[in-house]
């Protein structure tokens, strides 16, 4: 494909997402499904160029006085990619595929983009008007600042697995793609955010990989991970399973021993744990399907550790969703905050006295974060919140330097909180609860 027809490409793909509401996944899926013609680069240039302008929808719709998806796609080329205005000008131009010829408008402001100084924090920091508000509570008068580090691309994380070898020799097969050490997790390893055009290592190709020497798991969500504290021979539910990225974490940490028990309430997620815990080997894992009725009553008192990795709104990650954060809406967060009231009444079911819950979101907004422990603290009163920077602390998995790091991250209130911009990872929230003394 030419640059003009993949800035063509990059243009319909938008202009799907935006005329039907559209998650960018499957407008790009059904772009490559008409695209056969279009090759492994072409298709990581249409997808990159296409995700990139959604992440700074509202800066790169300042800059151009434009918000059409043409403009997205003609900014992000010169202001985030580094092209000249010439070069998007000839790719505008191109024949017989490109958009067509830059207008006036589009020239100058191309030239001499509007600058963002005086911008409000919500277009500096490229989120939806109604959510100011809410990242004000989390972040003040830095919102804008880390909005726009969630509008960045973000690196590939991978966590070398315990059980299956030592972290140096999964860094030593995957050094040819960059990887480094993270600093903050002794089995946490680290690539770089692909640049321009080009696509993610592919890290899961490996042989390795296939062997369950590593799995590719958020620097954060690692962190969150090694929350659980100290886990060996526990008895351990992972009550919102998911994927299973977490539970293969636990289980990692538990070395074999004890017993997890990972539940979600969609069962077809379920599938998918199963098959990664074969591949990592690991040996201690029950799974309970919500389509059997009573699934976790027998577990209900017993648990030493119930881990609930709630579903929220995932504005912590939208560096890797950006098109979730234009579809979120008020009504979506308060049906996310009902939900998570019900899981956490069921994790407290669930814990044994003297047995630990620990809350995670990949969500930076107070209503699902401090305002729900505040609440279940209020309602649950032989529950207590204890550190959990501690808690990382016993699990053994942190660097002296990553508990450093962690401990500025530690909230007046005592929780935990990670974003792009103060933590390197993506956003979370993790606090801790303990069950009597």
């Amino acid at each position: 494909m030419t640059p003009a027809g993949r800035l063509s490409a990059a243009i319909e793909v938008l202009s799907e997402v935006e005329a039907r509401h559209k998650p960018v996944r499957l407008a790009l899926k059904a772009w490559g499904d008409g695209a056969r013609y279009a090759g492994a680069r072409d298709r990581a240039f249409v997808s990159g160029l296409a995700l990139d302008a959604l992440r700074k929808r509202r800066s790169l719709a300042w800059r151009m006085g434009d918000d059409s998806p043409r403009a997205a796609a003609l900014g992000t080329l010169a202001f985030e990619w580094g092209w000249s205005p010439q070069d998007v000008a000839s790719a505008a131009a191109g024949e017989p595929h490109g958009p067509g010829a830059l207008t006036d408008a589009e020239a100058a402001a191309l030239a001499a983009p509007r600058p963002l100084d005086d911008a409000p924090p919500a277009i500096r920091g490229d989120y939806p008007d109604w959510l100011d508000g809410p990242l004000e509570r989390a972040f003040g008068e830095a919102r804008a600042e880390e909005g726009a580090a969630l509008a960045r691309r973000a690196p590939v994380d991978l966590r070398a697995n315990r059980l299956k070898g030592e972290t140096e020799r999964v860094g030593r097969t995957l050094a040819p793609f960059g990887a480094e050490p993270s600093g903050v997790l002794a089995d946490a390893l680290r690539l770089p955010a692909p640049v321009a055009a080009e696509r993610a290592a592919p890290v899961e190709s490996e042989p390795e990989f296939a062997k369950g020497w590593f799995e590719v798991q958020d620097l954060g969500s690692q962190i969150a991970a090694a929350a659980a504290g100290q886990v060996k021979g526990l008895q351990v539910l992972d009550l919102c399973a998911g994927g299973g990225g977490k539970t293969l974490a636990l289980a990692a940490a538990m070395g074999s021993s004890g017993q997890i028990y990972a539940y979600d309430s969609d069962s077809r997620r379920l599938s998918e744990v199963v098959t990664r815990a074969q591949r990592a080997g690991v040996r201690n894992l029950q799974t309970r399907s919500p389509k059997k009725p009573g699934a976790l009553d027998n577990l209900a008192g017993h648990m030493d550790l119930v881990f609930v990795d709630a579903p929220c709104t995932g504005s912590g990650v939208w560096r890797r969703h950006p098109d979730a954060k234009w579809r979120l809406t008020e009504d979506q967060l308060e049906r996310r905050v009902a939900d998570q009231k019900q899981v956490l009444a069921e994790a407290r079911r669930m814990t044994r006295p003297g047995g630990r819950i620990v809350y995670v979101t990949c969500s930076l907004l107070a209503e699902e974060n401090e305002d729900q422990v505040a609440a279940f603290l209020a309602e649950v009163p032989e529950f207590h919140a204890v550190s959990p920077l501690a808690a990382i602390e016993a699990s053994g998995l942190a660097t002296p330097e990553g508990l450093q790091m962690l401990a500025q991250r530690i909230t007046s209130a005592g929780f935990l909180r990670l974003s792009p911009r103060s933590g390197g990872a993506d956003g979370f929230f993790v606090a801790v609860f303990q069950r009597g003394p």
